[in-house]
């Protein structure tokens, strides 16, 4: 994957007051946040909360009632179809089960975004389609499987095929549905340590909905080294949402801001939103149903 390091002042994406409804029941009920660039957002919420619904509305698939949704800087509520191509081009996203083709390799299902959704001034040339679909590749560390089909696959290799689809394009915003659904705990743990890894080597803000706590407190309390290879354990700071760690790329040591924000969705609406101390020490009975110490 390339060095290049998104603008950390960015806003990604902002929910101004959304809502949206089907069939009289809520969907989103007022629902208002924004996520910058490198910053990682856990959805957390009983199932029919609302989670996979926020993700659709992000990227246009489905059109609020009520609300703003700026997506890179543009408004995207009442916008036609073709007019939001651009825009999703620049969102990576893992659907639940990874949400790969099963007629086509590989190869080809990694390299379908490169093909299909940039524009033509963006797309590579298709003589380096290939050298970059192998670079992504490498980076799940999955670069053997290039001819292989999605059916000779183990779970747990599917959703990093998944990863490497979603990012392969270096979007500035990646949607995680429910990554590390129906993995064992190994599994999931290296599912979650690839998508840091995302993170904090292009500074790719995420939205990640789970039903595992744990995917978040790897989030919030692990940072991606690219010198050793590996994650590594932050050391906190006092003040809330905020991390402190080494600046990697450089010999002398300084401090870095890195931040994970958790989200608990009710029936539609934000029933909590803040750092992990701040949600470990929450009183709400429905929010504290979703931290496991």
């Amino acid at each position: 994957m390339s060095e290049t390091v998104k603008n950390t002042n960015e806003c990604v994406l902002r929910f101004e007051n959304v809502s949206l409804s089907f069939d009289q029941t809520k969907a989103l009920d007022r629902i208002s946040f924004h996520v910058d660039a490198g910053e990682t957002r856990v959805i957390l919420g009983a199932s029919g909360s609302g989670k996979t619904m926020l993700l659709k509305t992000a990227i246009g698939l489905v059109e609020p009632d009520e609300g703003r949704v700026v997506l890179l800087g543009e408004e995207i509520v009442h916008r036609k179809e073709r007019e939001l191509f651009p825009l999703r081009a620049r969102v990576g996203v893992l659907f639940q089960e990874g949400g790969l083709f099963d007629s086509l390799t590989v190869e080809d299902n990694v390299a379908y975004p490169l093909e299909n959704t940039l524009t033509e001034s963006e797309r590579p040339d298709p003589a380096h389609i290939y050298d970059r679909v192998v670079e992504t590749l490498r980076f799940v560390e999955l670069e053997e499987t290039l001819e292989k089909f999605p059916n000779e696959l183990s779970g747990g290799m599917r959703r990093r095929v998944g990863i490497a689809r979603a990012v392969v394009t270096e979007p500035a915003l990646v949607l995680y549905d429910s990554p590390t659904a129906g993995l064992d705990p190994i599994t999931a743990n290296t599912i979650m340590a690839l998508v840091a890894k995302n993170r904090d080597s292009q500074n790719t803000a995420s939205l990640i909905v789970t039903h595992r706590y744990q995917d978040g407190q790897l989030m919030a309390n692990f940072r991606y080294n690219p010198q050793r290879g590996q994650l590594e354990r932050l050391q906190h700071e006092p003040a809330p949402q905020r991390a402190a760690t080494t600046e990697f790329s450089s010999g002398s040591t300084k401090k870095t801001e890195t931040r994970t924000i958790f989200m608990v969705l009710n029936e539609g609406r934000l029933a909590f939103e803040g750092s992990q101390s701040e949600l470990e020490s929450c009183t709400d009975t429905y929010v504290r149903n979703f931290v496991r110490r």
